[in-house]
């Protein structure tokens, strides 16, 4: 997999943070968890409850160390938010987050959760009901 890199853009590979000096690419040659920094949600970004678990399954993706720890939290967020909301749809993909989150598959929950987010202000508004 190749991965192009601006000079001075960010990348997290298995919790460490990398900056590039110049523009580059690097090819990862065997699995690797990484997050390009147009990914990372800042905390003050984290403004809706559905927002929040992402932030969380950020935070145990780029600290695995802490990932164990920082998963009871998730559980107690994800038990929350789809109690709050009405939405079926956000609780279907909070449902498919949760499963990747048990399977240690973060950067997957990750995805899931940004469909609730990114797809529009139709969800956005249900989940910030919730």
């Amino acid at each position: 997999m190749f991965i192009h890199l601006k000079r001075g853009e960010k990348l997290y590979v298995n919790g460490a943070v990398l900056r590039v000096d110049r523009r580059t690419s690097l090819e990862f040659l065997n699995d690797v968890t990484f997050l390009l920094e147009n990914h990372v949600m800042q905390a003050d970004e984290a403004t809706t409850p559905v927002r929040q678990l992402y932030f969380v399954v950020q935070s145990m993706l780029m600290d695995p160390a802490n990932a164990g720890m920082t998963a009871e939290l998730y559980k107690h967020l994800s038990f929350r938010t789809r109690q709050a909301t009405d939405d079926e749809s956000v609780r279907q993909q909070i449902d498919l987050a949760d499963q990747k989150v048990a399977e240690g598959r973060y950067f997957d929950a990750l995805k899931q959760l940004r469909l609730s987010f990114a797809g529009g202000r139709k969800s956005e508004a249900s989940e910030e009901a919730a």
